[in-house]
């Protein structure tokens, strides 16, 4: 249903952009279109691999004083 819903809204904004004369707020070629899809299925693949994986190097990342722990085994 929400994939319907945003395609549907897609198309009238599309619509209501080319009716009004505006420029349409996206590529117009077929290439920058799928580097659009090929960048959001990226950080979705990302997001879900990353969302599972231990954080490893915690200990190095500095505070809101910017300093790291001293003892990093």
């Amino acid at each position: 249903m929400k994939v319907m819903l945003g395609f549907v809204l897609a198309l009238a904004i599309g619509a209501g952009a080319r009716l009004v004369s505006i420029p349409a707020p996206a590529p117009p070629a077929l290439i920058g279109a799928l580097l659009v899809v090929a960048m959001t299925v990226g950080y979705l693949v990302t997001d879900r691999y990353a969302r599972d994986r231990a954080s490893t190097t915690r200990p190095l990342c500095g505070g809101p004083t910017g300093e790291t722990q001293k003892d990093v085994n």
